[in-house]
């Protein structure tokens, strides 16, 4: 659930976006390794990503970035910040 103050969406987890919902990347919060992979995906600070799918199991999601389309875990999703649109 996302909460908003004075009609702006505060930032919360990209795994905690829904489907098909728009968010602005803020910042990756993770080991260096880690980092340095998900930027070599395009995961960058104010890059617009989209879900656009769910594994029937629910783990991991695809996810729409930079006109690619991209499968991360939940675990991972955690520790990147957005900010919807």
């Amino acid at each position: 659930m996302l909460k908003s103050v004075n009609g702006m969406k505060e930032k919360c987890s990209l795994s905690s976006i829904e489907l098909k919902n728009s968010a602005k990347i803020c910042n990756v919060e993770c080991s260096k390794a880690l980092k340095n992979r998900l930027y070599d995906l395009g995961i960058l600070e104010n890059t617009v990503i989209t879900p656009i799918f769910k594994s029937p199991f629910g783990d991991p999601t695809a996810y729409l970035i930079k006109n690619a389309v991209i499968a991360l875990r939940k675990k991972d999703c955690e520790n990147i910040i957005v900010n919807p649109l």
